[in-house]
């Protein structure tokens, strides 16, 4: 986080371990005479959220989604990107940083609030706080800042979960000039739900000196009040946004493994309102990141149906391709037809086990009826084998 850069002090890993390993209790006992009121409620509930996302669909400038396409499939905020990720998401912001966004964004009321991290690079001097706590996608990390008040604060939050609560770390801020703001830790504490009390995070932040203190330069702020991107005292990139892109949303819902079929149901249902076109099967090669199904126990049958590794379209064949182990990979050839506007079927019939330059042939046959609910450049929802729901992210263009 913009600040946890700074806190070269104790890493919590057993608390981490902790915290993911819990499981929310049950709360509700809904009374069958109450059944038509709640359906009521959740109807409201879902056509606000779909036209909330609707909004935001369209809060981002060309070349801030530019930056947000760049953002989707990166793990642990940054923490396991590939060097062309990397490399996409800094020629994204270089573009935007030369953008005319607002002037002077210390002095702007859109500065103020609560941001989400969604992005970090990650130097060597990164301490054990952003180490643990800002590359594990099972945690929300954002930064609240409030400068305009008789006591202005910049403060990182770690929200472990609704259940389970939260971490805060406060600075009291100040302004430099129209970009940079002063800070210095002076209070931290976790608020846990199933206590009533909070809990002193175990620092002395008087007896830290120069090291409690930092800067924080904001380089881009959008128009529209929805993406900042700030540079710290150490040299760290991070990328906030108040508002987040619905793929965003449910990518998230995917790595806490909470929701993740409601997270669907809402992104297509936004999708169907703002698609000008069916959705087409796209080339490229296209990594499976989840499934409504879990694997069986024989791992040769999830590799013929595409429940494991990726599956790879191009000219009018898809491959499903599975490494096993080092060296070792599963490979599954076949062709699919387009059956209806956004069906297809697809015969798999060339399976092998290959080894180097070295083959070995397997007798097997999969036929599937394909159904895509959605298909981008980045991000495709599809069913497939038994009718099972996937959702695959694009590794490449194929175009190599």
């Amino acid at each position: 986080m913009a600040l946890i850069e700074n806190l070269n002090l104790w890493s919590p890993s057993k608390l981490q371990r902790n915290l993911a390993l819990n499981s929310p209790p049950k709360l509700f006992n809904f009374k069958p005479s109450a059944t038509h009121s709640i359906r009521k409620t959740l109807h409201t509930c879902r056509c606000s959220l779909v036209n909330e996302q609707q909004q935001q669909q369209a809060s981002f400038t060309d070349q801030e989604k530019q930056l947000i396409d760049a953002l989707i499939g990166i793990q642990g905020r940054g923490k396991s990107a590939s060097p062309q990720q990397l490399n996409d998401v800094e020629r994204a912001v270089q573009v935007l940083e030369g953008q005319d966004g607002e002037g002077d964004p210390t002095s702007s009321d859109l500065i103020e609030g609560l941001w989400q991290l969604m992005f970090t690079t990650r130097p060597g001097t990164a301490s054990p706080i952003q180490r643990t706590f800002v590359g594990v996608d099972f945690f929300s990390v954002f930064q609240e800042v409030y400068l305009r008040t008789n006591d202005p604060r910049v403060s990182n939050i770690v929200k472990f979960s609704d259940w389970i609560g939260e971490l805060k770390v406060e600075a009291a801020a100040s302004i430099k000039d129209g970009k940079r703001i002063l800070f210095q830790f002076d209070r931290a504490a976790f608020s846990f739900k199933f206590l009533p009390f909070k809990v002193p995070y175990p620092v002395p932040f008087r007896l830290l000196g120069d090291e409690a203190k930092g800067w924080l330069d904001t380089t881009y702020l959008s128009h529209s009040g929805n993406l900042r991107i700030s540079r710290g005292n150490k040299g760290t990139t991070f990328v906030l946004q108040k508002k987040t892109d619905p793929r965003q949303k449910l990518l998230a819902a995917i790595s806490t493994g909470t929701g993740v079929e409601e997270a669907i149901d809402e992104f297509i249902s936004l999708s169907k309102s703002v698609a000008k076109d069916e959705p087409v099967l796209l080339e490229g090669e296209w990594q499976m990141i989840w499934s409504s199904q879990v694997e069986t126990d024989s791992w040769l049958e999830n590799a013929g149906n595409g429940l494991m590794g990726s599956q790879i379209v191009k000219n009018e064949q898809m491959k499903f391709l599975v490494n096993i182990l080092p060296g070792i990979r599963f490979s599954m050839i076949g062709k699919f037809v387009k059956s209806g506007t956004k069906t297809y079927d697809v015969t798999m019939d060339n399976a092998a086990l290959i080894g180097g330059p070295f083959g070995y042939p397997l007798e097997m046959e999969t036929k599937i009826n394909m159904e895509l609910l959605y298909n981008d450049d980045k991000i495709r929802i599809s069913k497939g084998y038994n009718n099972i729901l996937f959702v695959h992210l694009r590794a490449s263009d194929g175009s190599k």
